[in-house]
């Protein structure tokens, strides 16, 4: 997520600080920006003078401090988990300049809760990017309890700047996106566990008979298990509903590292340049 924001900001004029903790880390993102950029070119959506353009304007650090002291917009996209994202928001709250907006690209934890450890509460607000970010056309714009107005209308306007499409929600647990989408997720992996059908079989279901592009346990690993897992617990623990609780086998399937496109393996496995869909050796039928 944080490379393809980055693509996107600077593809259309922005100078971007890129961050992460280590050199290696953004040695990759640089790459994966630079290949995404070739595909583009391919397709003809930009040309070569673009593609130099964007990758120009990105600069990578791996000080927080010296990426975000002169920023008039933050956008945090680390992993999905509270005490990280709270923790790196205290510090942005230090380095940055007074006026200088925070956004998290969260996809379930409370915007009101992140901007309470921060100087300016005012300033911080959700821009919830879809993945892949170049591509999706979906910015969910969230706004905190203490979200100022003028906020969170120059984060719509920026969000057209990207030729994005914001929507404006307000802060609940999961927003509208995840609101709607885990709930099927995790009642799509129930059924697997139940053994209503196998992995083909409800993806095909979904992408033929809903007209779903991506089979909802292709989608879930694309994902990550371990996001949706993430985001389910959010959702039960901020309504209390048992309609919210994550599927064992989902639960399972992490802890043991399964987590999807990016292990390798989770309910289809993966491998590099291998475009075909494989069902996981332990999803598929026996005899």
């Amino acid at each position: 997520m944080g490379n393809g924001i980055a693509h996107t900001f600077a593809q259309h004029g922005f100078d971007v600080a890129l961050v992460d903790i280590s050199k290696e880390a953004l040695d990759r993102a640089i790459q994966t920006i630079a290949g995404n950029l070739d595909r583009q070119l391919k397709k003809g959506v930009i040309d070569e003078n673009l593609k130099t353009a964007t990758l120009g304007r990105i600069s990578a650090f791996t000080e927080l401090e010296k990426a975000v002291v002169h920023a008039d917009l933050v956008v945090e996209a680390a992993t999905e988990n509270r005490e990280i994202k709270l923790n790196l928001f205290k510090q942005l709250s230090g380095f940055c300049k007074e006026d200088a907006i925070l956004a998290s690209n969260t996809s379930s934890i409370s915007i009101t809760q992140i901007a309470a450890v921060t100087k300016n509460p005012g300033n911080v607000i959700g821009m919830h990017f879809m993945n892949p970010v170049p591509l999706m056309k979906l910015v969910e714009v969230i706004r905190g309890f203490a979200t100022a107005d003028e906020v969170t209308a120059k984060i719509m306007a920026l969000s057209k700047q990207l030729e994005k499409v914001p929507v404006e929600v307000n802060d609940y647990p999961g927003f509208v996106a995840n609101r709607i989408l885990m709930p099927m997720i995790n009642e799509t992996i129930y059924t697997l566990y139940e053994g209503v059908a196998g992995v083909e079989e409800i993806d095909t279901v979904m992408k033929l008979g809903m007209a779903h592009p991506m089979g909802p346990l292709q989608l879930a690993d694309f994902i990550g298990l371990d996001v949706c897992l993430a985001i389910l617990n959010v959702l039960y623990n901020g309504f209390g509903n048992q309609k919210y609780a994550p599927c064992p086998l989902l639960a399972n399937m992490v802890a043991s590292g399964n987590t999807g496109v990016k292990s390798g393996s989770g309910f289809y496995k993966y491998t590099p340049g291998v475009k075909e869909l494989v069902i996981a050796d332990k999803f598929q039928k026996r005899g």
